[in-house]
């Protein structure tokens, strides 16, 4: 690491230390980055919520406010992201009468949105530019498309429009050009690769969009006897986020009553998977919390034995991140973000190729571990080390520090060169 302070551009849509998920996480991205660099946020705030400016004082913040009432659609306004659009504008404008003004910036780091469906402003200034991290426009797994039987009906119109991303990026335009153009690009895992394939990306490294302030205490705690296992899920209940299914291997556990399940989250398919539960006859091994306050969601973390997220279209997987900082062992499948960040020194992965598979392979996986205590203390263990080296935030913080002087580097060799 270099104690050089840089001159830097972060594009920083909806930071917000008091939210959850990507706006949380790119708050932390500023506020850690800004600690060692002369920073300039462009930004803008959702109207309900404070802005960015008051939460960093000290820091110099560029922002203009969400468009009107889109924030009257939550789900939409997280997906699509409308006010986009105006952003990217109102940030180009603003950059370009910055330079015009005779202010010079060595670097732009586009921090957010997390999905790659939205183009930089950076575009022909003359300053290098950094995308990430970036995540999403996944497919689901054809097996998985007709749902197995899961959900509470069908998803929402909007959330097709994920589909035209890979074509999006195909085509000429401002799109393709923001990534073919970038010094560097950060990927949240391995799949992104597989997006960008075809555009002519000059380099791609790995990081997580989120990350974890913090490790708690090593757990001393393991389970009392084989055949018991209290497993914890924590996320939205809709259909892709596999819970259905995962309720479906807990119901083969026919002679293990003492495996359990609590639930952390709300969604629409809520419904259909206390049906389910009901169905089965589960009701007093499966707990539905609904939406909790984060302290109690630390509570359930700290109370559990091993962490259930059979998400299989998951871009990057923030709660596994979470399970794993508390020491317990994941079973995910093999897909998104999950799939990276998991492996079998911490946890199991099931390949989502179908319903009928995903369900077997996470009764296995179930089985396994609810049969060995000491294997799940184990790889607890090893999914506090591994989430300790890929997630805490300074060394987070750090990486992405030397990757902009590496990129800066690179930069000035081929100014020299065209010379």
């Amino acid at each position: 690491m270099t104690d050089t302070r840089l001159r830097v551009v972060l594009i920083a849509p909806t930071a917000d230390g008091n939210d959850v998920g990507e706006a949380w996480s790119c708050f932390r991205w500023v506020a850690g980055l800004a600690e060692r660099h002369d920073v300039t946020v462009l930004s803008y705030h959702k109207r309900d919520r404070t802005p960015l400016a008051r939460q960093l004082p000290h820091v110099r913040i560029v922002e203009w406010s969400d468009l009107p009432l889109v924030g009257r659609f939550e789900r939409f306004n997280s997906m699509a992201k409308p006010g986009q659009l105006a952003f990217r504008a109102r940030a180009r404008h603003w950059l370009r009468q910055a330079i015009a003004a005779g202010e010079r910036f060595d670097l732009i780091h586009q921090l957010a949105p997390l999905a790659l469906r939205y183009p930089t402003p950076a575009l022909g200034l003359g300053i290098p530019w950094v995308m990430g991290p970036v995540g999403g426009s996944l497919d689901t797994p054809p097996g998985m498309r007709n749902g197995g039987g899961a959900g509470g009906g069908k998803p929402p119109w909007f959330v097709g429009l994920r589909r035209l991303d890979r074509l999006r990026m195909r085509l000429p335009g401002a799109l393709r050009a923001s990534y073919e153009g970038a010094a560097l690009v950060l990927a949240v895992a391995p799949y992104v690769r597989e997006v960008l394939a075809g555009l002519r990306v000059r380099r791609i490294e790995y990081e997580s969009e989120t990350g974890i302030p913090d490790l708690p205490p090593p757990r001393s705690r393991v389970t009392a006897r084989p055949g018991r296992l209290r497993l914890l899920y924590v996320g939205r209940l809709i259909r892709t986020k596999g819970l259905f299914f995962g309720l479906g291997a807990l119901a083969r556990l026919r002679d293990l009553p003492g495996v359990t399940l609590d639930v952390a989250g709300d969604g629409e398919d809520r419904a259909a998977c206390e049906a389910l539960v009901r169905d089965v006859g589960l009701l007093d091994r499966v707990h539905f919390h609904g939406k909790v306050p984060r302290e109690r969601v630390e509570e359930l973390y700290r109370e559990a034995d091993a962490f259930l997220f059979p998400s299989y279209r998951e871009p990057s997987g923030n709660v596994v991140f979470e399970s794993m900082r508390h020491g317990l062992p994941v079973i995910a499948a093999r897909a998104g973000g999950p799939g990276h960040v998991v492996d079998e020194r911490c946890g199991r992965l099931v390949e989502p190729t179908d319903p009928t598979g995903l369900v077997t392979g996470l009764e296995a996986a179930m089985r396994e571990l609810a049969a060995d205590p000491a294997l799940v203390a184990r790889l607890g263990a090893s999914a506090r080390t591994r989430v300790a080296t890929l997630a805490l935030w300074p060394a987070k913080i750090a990486r992405v520090e030397a990757l902009w002087h590496q990129v800066l580097d690179g930069w000035r060799r081929d100014s020299r060169r065209i010379a």
